[in-house]
């Protein structure tokens, strides 16, 4: 009966999604108030209803109600219950029923705030929303049902994928979805800007914080993915250049762009129209990746679903989120074009370039994707675009780009010129310098990109470390903490990310020069030897699981003094529900570096395989991606602070005006 009550929530959403796409733009075109009112009133409905059908579906995956077929093909009655909670998103019609849920969020969020917002935009806005509410429910309740019945009612359930067991997979789709979905406020304000052609600095400053918590929430889901591979998968790395991540890295950077080219449009009111057209791109690149995900067109471990008729349904919905969006944007596109009054050598040139080169590296992303693809649909070749090809496309790009990080900060606003900028530069240059003489200072020798790595690692931290002390060091006037708290949350907001691409380098750049592997077959007794640590396999002992047997290694590290530091048990599970075997990597995290363990196949007669790795400052990877993640919040939260002092200041001067206008319509009654 719950199950039937979630489906018929699911249904009222889209019936009330459908009003929430229709009176509203016909209210904000005729001027009409109560029919633009009827946006907030649906968004916050809808909200309710979706919340309702999501926790239906949750409760039959916590009862085990195996009448559902969802559950029955997706869980087991053996499964703890956080793999039985995550288990309701780790499958098509539950992730895609949770992607609604988040999508119907983000509307009732503004349909709750924005109150300063004029109505007429928050209501198309929210329409523009409902659509594509709309849109996703269609596709739930006409090809992927998640409350369907079975006529025959299985005992127990099939279980779901052991490799999906894991607490990454419980918190990476929902917080990779934030991501995705998030870009569909930007759409709708977009959209919403190209029906009235009008885009203002006040658009972008309410549009900013929704680009930023996406951004924000994509970053953590994409660190979170890789985090999951690195340490479930077995394989020791954390990046392969998957089309599933990929296309989640798609978005990213589109939506680094967008993050980036708004702020010109609130600061100087330049590049709207650009704006508005990569608002359109993140936000179709987030169904790119639904569709990639979807449709079984390409194979990747992260996939839900290789039905291509959902896949069409996913298609279909790409082709009017983009096709009419771009007619609309083609239509009055040229309205908001502005006539440019700055120079290049200028903090709007340095954003350009920072546009133009994220948008570059998306287009190569988007290339080594679709690409082998392509060519197979045309000729029959079956190839693989993998790492090569992006270390030779994709990372010098970026290497510009980290240059221009360093200088577009301290640049002024129409010219380049600021008392920064020179100090900053040389800092710059000497972090560089001193980054790369440190590398060559090692015995070993490296090529020309390692060195390339270190000094832009050097340049970028040493510019920010210089900006700061520039901007924070005590005066005269203002000692240091009167100044910080003067700078605008923006500026802190920028450092904290930046600097947490500087971790990240550090972390990719120190695995990828100073990794050390060792593959074996060892007995009980035998050590071996990696980095500078001896690992003794000292046997192999059951382990019974909750819902698995394995077999675990008992690996013994010691220092070259013969100290004992860690002892690592990785394990080869056997999942009997799912009848299958998986391999759980043991890992032993420290700043300095990972020691990292796999058991292979093998028995006490041949001996046991293993795969043993050090890998030198990786964490940082994951720590440099929450570094930009905490930049981020820093700057949302820094500007709902001064929006929320704006808008008391202008309630102060509109009750100020309304007081003058009262006395004077006293003193001319008086007349």
């Amino acid at each position: 009966m719950i199950a039937e009550f979630g489906h018929f929530a699911l249904i009222t959403a889209f019936i009330l999604s459908l009003a929430q796409s229709v009176l509203p733009l016909f209210g904000a075109a005729r001027r009409n108030i109560p029919m633009m009112l009827v946006a907030p009133a649906a968004a916050i409905s809808v909200t309710l209803a979706v919340i309702l059908s999501f926790s239906a579906l949750v409760w039959g995956f916590i009862t085990s109600d195996f009448s559902l077929a969802l559950v029955a093909n997706h869980s087991h009655s053996t499964k703890p219950m956080i793999y039985k909670i995550s288990g309701t998103w780790g499958n098509h019609e539950g992730s895609l029923l949770l992607w609604i849920l988040i999508l119907v969020i983000y509307g009732g969020l503004l349909a709750l705030g924005g109150r300063a917002m004029p109505i007429a935009l928050k209501a198309r806005i929210l329409a523009i929303q409902g659509m594509v509410s709309a849109s996703f429910m269609a596709f739930s309740l006409f090809t992927s049902n998640p409350f369907q019945r079975l006529s025959t009612i299985p005992l127990d359930g099939k279980g779901l994928n052991p490799i999906l067991q894991d607490p990454g997979l419980a918190i990476h789709p929902p917080m990779l979805y934030l991501g995705y979905v998030g870009l569909s406020m930007a759409f709708a304000f977009a959209v919403a800007a190209l029906i009235t052609g009008e885009v203002d600095r006040m658009w972008a400053k309410w549009l900013r914080p929704w680009v930023i918590a996406a951004w924000c929430a994509l970053t953590c889901g994409i660190a979170l993915g890789s985090w999951w591979a690195y340490y479930e998968l077995g394989w020791g790395g954390w990046w392969f250049w998957d089309p599933v991540e990929n296309a989640s890295l798609m978005p990213w950077l589109a939506a680094t762009a967008l993050l980036h080219s708004a702020i010109v449009v609130e600061k100087r009111g330049q590049l709207k129209s650009w704006t508005v057209l990569l608002a359109i791109m993140a936000f179709s690149l987030s169904l790119v990746g639904t569709f990639i995900v979807r449709s079984g067109l390409l194979t990747s471990v992260h996939s839900f679903a290789s039905d291509p008729a959902r896949g069409v349904f996913v298609l279909i919905i790409l082709l009017f989120a983009v096709g009419i969006p771009l007619a609309l944007y083609a239509w009055r596109g040229p309205q908001l074009f502005t006539t440019a009054d700055f120079t290049l050598t200028s903090r709007e040139g340095a954003l350009i370039a920072n546009n133009m080169l994220l948008i570059v590296a998306t287009a190569i992303v988007l290339l080594g994707t679709f690409y082998p693809l392509g060519l197979e649909m045309l000729t029959g070749a079956r190839i693989t675009v993998g790492p090569p090809y992006f270390d030779a496309t994709f990372n010098p790009v970026m290497a510009l780009l980290m240059m221009i990080m360093a200088i577009g900060p301290v640049m002024a606003w129409r010219h380049g010129r600021t008392t920064r900028l020179r100090p900053v530069m040389i800092c710059a240059i000497v972090g560089g310098a001193i980054a790369c003489l440190a590398l060559l200072s090692f015995e070993v020798g490296f090529g020309i990109g390692p060195l390339v790595a270190l000094g832009l690692i050097g340049w970028l931290s040493a510019s920010i470390g210089a900006d700061i002390w520039l901007q924070l060091r005590p005066t005269k006037s203002a000692d240091f903490s009167a100044k910080l708290k003067r700078l605008p949350r923006d500026v802190i907001g920028m450092w904290v990310a930046h600097f947490g691409i500087v971790i990240f380098m550090l972390g990719a750049v120190g695995d990828s020069l100073f990794n050390s592997e060792q593959v074996v077959r060892a007995t009980p007794g035998d050590v071996i030897k990696i980095a500078d640590r001896n690992v003794t396999f000292t046997g192999i002992q059951q382990v019974q699981g909750p819902n698995y047997q394995a077999i675990a290694a008992q690996l013994e590290y010691r220092d070259e003094a013969g100290n004992l530091f860690a002892v690592l048990t990785p394990e080869k599970r056997i999942y009997s529900a799912e009848q299958q075997t998986t391999t759980e990597a043991a890992i032993r995290p420290t700043m300095r570096g990972d020691d990292y363990a796999v058991l292979g196949d093998g028995d006490a007669q041949i001996g046991y395989a293993l795969r043993l790795y050090y890998k030198p400052l990786i964490s940082w990877i994951w720590g440099g991606a929450a570094f930009m993640a905490v930049g981020g919040l820093i700057a949302i939260f820094g500007r709902q602070r001064i929006i929320r002092h704006q808008n008391v200041a202008i309630t102060g001067l509109a009750a100020s005006d309304s007081h003058m206008t009262a006395a004077s319509l006293s003193k001319g009654g008086k007349g």
